[in-house]
């Protein structure tokens, strides 16, 4: 398992970055179901016009992002989508990372019934099906990453600078100029 103070990192793009090929596990309602991470969003806080947090923003939603790194943010997107995002930083710095896809490891019998699709690429791609693959809910908003529900660990996973590719983020052009910035993070390395 990753320990806490791997996620008060202040460079929140280097570690969107580091957790490509780290492994996202959930032990919800006793089943166990694993990922490795393939792709990853970094969203830098009150400076990013792409961040729920731009501008200092303060609601009740985001108010997770708030918290010190290491714990879980969940949030609805389009009234349908639960997104599961990682908080990093600080406590009052919100720094978060977007956990796009994954490539199931474990429990992927669970995976696949969660999702109600057959075993395919685009089975836990999409940041939507990655939550849903995992049996991640809103009741698992600002949960601590280093307990029993949702942890990260290290599998060591052996990555090149060359497997990992860069770009902008996904569906964020209100963001103006920050929309364009290299904060997204992807590997193909993995596929069925």
């Amino acid at each position: 398992m990753l320990k806490a103070s791997y996620y008060f990192n202040p460079n929140v793009v280097f570690l969107a970055r580091d957790l490509i090929g780290k492994t996202l596990c959930t032990r919800i309602d006793g089943t166990l179901t694993c990922g490795i991470i393939t792709e990853t969003e970094a969203y830098a806080g009150v400076n990013d016009k792409a961040s729920h947090a731009y501008n200092g923003r303060r609601t009740n939603r985001t108010e997770t992002m708030y918290s010190k790194g290491g714990v879980s943010y969940v949030y609805l997107c389009y009234g349908i989508h639960k997104l599961f995002n990682i908080v990093t930083n600080v406590k009052d710095i919100p720094h978060a990372i977007l956990v796009r896809a994954i490539y199931p490891t474990v429990g992927i019998e669970e995976i696949v019934r969660r999702r109600g699709v057959k075993l395919s690429h685009h089975l836990c791609v999409g940041p939507g099906k990655v939550s849903q693959a995992l049996g991640i809910d809103m009741k698992h908003n600002n949960i601590s990453l280093t307990g029993k529900e949702i942890w990260l660990q290290d599998d060591h996973v052996k990555l090149n600078e060359s497997d990992i590719q860069v770009g902008p983020r996904i569906g964020v052009d209100y963001a103006g100029e920050d929309a364009k910035l290299p904060y997204r993070f992807w590997t193909t390395n993995y596929n069925f």
